[in-house]
């Protein structure tokens, strides 16, 4: 399935109460997610449960970028279709400047 895909799947599904819900209240569903993602992460759960964790994170964001207008496949596509935004490398060769897990881009 492609992400543009799954994107109108999700809105399709659950567009109409997720506009009804606001883009605020939403997001804290989206941030919600994402903390049971973490706690997945961190082994607290079963392999099964960490699997349906990333579904539900990316359901959340997927129906955030609806609400918002935006078409995930088409950004993630300009932003990292040629490799690393910012080096324009497959694998990036930016060097690692932060202490904490994010991107270099």
């Amino acid at each position: 399935m492609h992400i543009s895909d799954f994107q109108k799947v999700i809105e399709d599904t659950y567009g109409a109460k997720d506009r009804k819900r606001g883009i605020e209240s939403t997001f804290l569903w989206f941030a919600e997610e994402v903390g049971e993602l973490a706690r997945a992460l961190n082994g607290r759960t079963s392999r099964d449960n960490l699997q349906l964790e990333f579904a539900d994170t990316l359901a959340w964001l997927s129906t955030l970028a609806s609400i918002a207008g935006v078409d995930l496949e088409a950004v993630a596509a300009e932003r990292y279709g040629k490799g690393c935004p910012r080096c324009k490398a497959i694998p990036c060769k930016c060097e690692e400047k932060r202490t904490t897990a994010y991107r270099c881009a």
